[in-house]
């Protein structure tokens, strides 16, 4: 469909808008989670995972903060899905989907709580609730991983091998992350791992929302395209 010369295409201005959101998702959940990490008592950032920060009295502040990164993510994945159509432009949007589902159904599934937080607590045994917390965000690091994957095998077709590599690089790191800081919970060397995979993760899912985003038709381009891929 054609459009006049300085005429705004809408939809070009709608998929770069939700891609935009990728970008924004992550450095909006560390800034927010580190405030309230830093603020409050008894919370210890080397021991206890950001997770654990949806307890207690204002735990509140952390869901939301889980829950409007996840619709962030969910904007980011829609763009995608939008500005790809090939089979493997699809899987990168379908798995970053399912990274933002996770994170809000990570906001209603609690984590149990730990020795000391919310202060006063004691380590028990493991809920239903937080069984299901530790399950979803399994889920979720490995979607984003699988992501990352698709995306590096969408590059190196592409041409772009040095993006590949550094995709290929973001996924190993998501997935051995969340791994190894799970099997180390509650060790300093756990905590430091779980924020490799969760910093890798939002690093990989910016990174490419903002390569589809420069390669989405401008707004005012004259003529509407059906995608890049």
């Amino acid at each position: 469909m054609a459009v006049a010369q300085g005429e705004l295409d809408g939809s070009a201005a709608v998929t770069r808008s939700l891609l935009g959101w990728g970008v924004v998702a992550g450095p909006f959940y560390v800034v927010v989670g580190l405030v309230l990490a830093l603020t409050r008592p008894g919370f210890e950032l080397p021991h206890h995972a950001l997770s654990l920060l949806m307890l207690g009295e204002h735990g509140w502040l952390q869901r939301t903060n889980l829950v409007l990164t996840g619709l962030m993510v969910l904007a980011a994945a829609l763009g995608a899905a939008r500005a790809l159509r090939d089979g493997r432009g699809l899987a990168i949007a379908a798995t970053t989907g399912v990274y933002g589902l996770c994170l809000l159904a990570s906001a209603v599934a609690l984590p149990d709580p730990v020795a000391g937080f919310p202060p006063g607590s004691t380590s028990g045994t493991v809920s239903t609730h937080g069984l299901l917390h530790i399950v979803v965000g399994a889920l979720g690091f490995l979607a984003l991983a699988v992501g990352a994957f698709a995306e590096a095998r969408w590059r190196a077709g592409l041409g772009e091998r040095g993006a590949a590599r550094r995709s290929r690089l973001l996924g190993a790191l998501v997935l051995a992350g969340f791994l190894a800081g799970a099997a180390l919970a509650q060790q300093v060397a756990g905590t430091v791992l779980l924020w490799v995979a969760v910093l890798a993760g939002f690093a990989w899912l910016a990174l490419a929302c903002a390569r589809l985003y420069v390669h989405v038709p401008h707004p005012l381009h004259a003529r509407r395209t059906a995608g890049v891929g």
